[in-house]
């Protein structure tokens, strides 16, 4: 037997493998520990959004922060918008009035600077 095949024989025989690892819910809780890494992380991700997948990006990273902050319950109860999880899905197109409402549940707000050139 190749080792390729003795390697799927024993987790076939229960041998455990290593969890996966949630990435999303490690963002998260280092969002969550810190609020200036969330904010920077939230600022960049806005900065890129002119980038391919850029606004998908920010759409994720709004909601990882919301998600740290008090989680989209919370915020939709800060903001009276019933269905966050729509508006920052992959294909979501939130309103600038939407945005402008989540950033500041996450306690930031919407900035416009210079591009840099």
């Amino acid at each position: 037997m190749t080792a390729t095949a003795n390697k799927a024989t024993s987790i076939k025989r229960g041998e455990k493998k290593a969890p996966a690892v949630d990435r999303d819910k490690l963002m998260i809780e280092e969002l969550r520990t810190d609020p200036d890494y969330a904010e920077l992380y939230l600022k960049t991700a806005l900065e890129e959004i002119q980038e391919p997948g850029g606004t998908e990006g920010f759409l994720v990273a709004l909601r990882r922060v919301l998600e740290a902050r008090g989680g989209l319950t919370e915020a939709a109860r800060k903001t009276g918008i019933a269905r966050i999880y729509r508006a920052l899905s992959k294909n979501g197109n939130p309103t600038l009035t939407t945005l402008a409402l989540l950033t500041s549940a996450a306690g930031l707000q919407l900035t416009l600077s210079k591009t840099r050139s």
